[in-house]
């Protein structure tokens, strides 16, 4: 028996290690369904671009990458994650968050893995870890799986620009890099409040529910142009500011306030999370 009134050989720092949490996670259906349907969007994406689609594009206020989507396999690439920002990775960052403790409740497995004791902030550190890492996975697939099958379709070519900016493969890669870093990041806003979510309910469909439809109401306020300057500071404010790295020289103005932006809505949330699973009665 340990001073502290533990038995011998236990250690907090030893329990629900994160290479045990990743591999129940990533043995999910759910996981590999979404993994699955990353590597499926880009093919069916090429599918479509590749029967002749409209040559009307949707306007956008940004640069708009619908035009040359098939100009080489990285600009498909930007128009896969410019496709897929405002809705599909929200989703994807929502499910890995906000399932991940609500699940548990809902199996009834929470209190015992509590039980087993796992401290309940190393458990919640450890399942916020876990479904990052999970969400960032599943945007990288996404980009590898488009940057290989976009090059195959469409020649592994320099990325252009509808604004006529031409950059070679190298700095195109460098850039890629750059918005993958700062949708992983941005995406954290709706990942937070998903997890917040999944420490309130014992229904995982709510709490992922939750957070992507309050990200698709800020989405709609932000077009309400008489908010003024109220929507500079909603968590949607900034989603397409990675295509600014497209620019050259690059505006870094608005990158700059999103990530700033992002992870202050991302501690918030991650703080609430903590604090509400910790005074929480767990019967479930």
């Amino acid at each position: 028996m340990q001073p502290s009134g533990a038995v011998a050989g236990y250690s907090p720092s030893r329990t629900l290690r994160l290479s045990v949490e990743l591999r129940r996670q990533f043995r999910r259906r759910r996981t590999i369904g979404v993994l699955a349907l990353m590597i499926a969007l880009p093919l069916i994406l090429i599918g479509a671009l590749q029967l002749g689609g409209s040559e009307e594009a949707a306007e956008n206020s940004r640069i708009n990458l619908v035009d040359v989507a098939t100009a080489s396999g990285l600009n498909f690439t930007l128009f896969v994650l410019f496709a897929t920002t405002g809705f599909f990775l929200v989703v994807v960052y929502a499910l890995f968050f906000g399932d991940t403790v609500a699940s548990e409740a809902q199996w009834g497995s929470l209190r015992y893995t509590l039980a087993t004791p796992v401290p309940r902030m190393r458990l919640l550190r450890q399942k916020w870890i876990a479904a990052f890492v999970l969400s960032v996975g599943a945007l990288v697939v996404l980009t590898a799986v488009a940057v290989v099958a976009g090059g195959i379709a469409f020649g592994f070519g320099d990325i252009r620009t509808p604004v006529g900016v031409t950059l070679a493969q190298g700095e195109g890669m460098l850039r890629l890099g750059g918005m993958l870093a700062y949708l992983a990041v941005h995406l954290l806003v709706v990942g937070t409040l998903a997890f917040w979510f999944s420490t309130i309910t014992d229904a995982p469909l709510a709490a992922v529910g939750g957070a992507v439809f309050t990200m698709f109401v800020f989405a709609i306020l932000d077009q309400v142009e008489q908010l003024g300057a109220i929507r500079d500071w909603f968590p949607t404010a900034e989603e397409y500011a990675w295509t600014d790295l497209l620019q050259s020289p690059v505006d870094s103005g608005d990158l700059f306030r999103g990530v700033i932006q992002s992870l202050v809505y991302a501690a918030i949330f991650t703080a609430l999370a903590f604090r509400h699973f910790a005074r929480r009665d767990v019967t479930s």
